[in-house]
């Protein structure tokens, strides 16, 4: 599977899962570790885990194997590493206090799916 085509796996997961302000964050040239950087909220802890697991679950029906998840036991952020593709699903609250999209752009806006 290409970068790209493992991109439009985690939108379509996020966007049929009901994710919201979902986001993407070129990376490359700025970071060896990914390729495109990928954040959405979810309404609740329960959903933000809903969210991170309809993308492992569609990355795996398309023999893709995670790297990694992170955070899905307490549902306010969790990461999950598909290698070129890294997906941050984020309660509000949450992604408004670590503001990612700075980090990675200052104050420039973050390309926008």
């Amino acid at each position: 599977m290409t970068t790209e085509q493992l991109l439009q796996l985690v939108l379509f997961a996020l966007d049929d899962g009901k994710g919201r302000d979902i986001k993407i964050i070129d990376v490359r040239g700025k970071t060896n570790i990914a390729d495109f950087m990928v954040i959405a909220s979810g309404t609740s802890e329960r959903h933000v885990k809903s969210l991170a697991g309809h993308v492992v679950e569609e990355a795996k029906k398309n023999e893709t194997q995670p790297i990694g998840v992170e955070g899905e036991n307490v549902g306010e952020w969790v990461l999950v590493d598909l290698g070129d593709v890294v997906v941050h699903v984020m309660k509000p609250q949450t992604r408004e206090f670590y503001q990612l999209e700075k980090f990675w752009y200052g104050d420039y806006p973050a390309a926008v799916h």
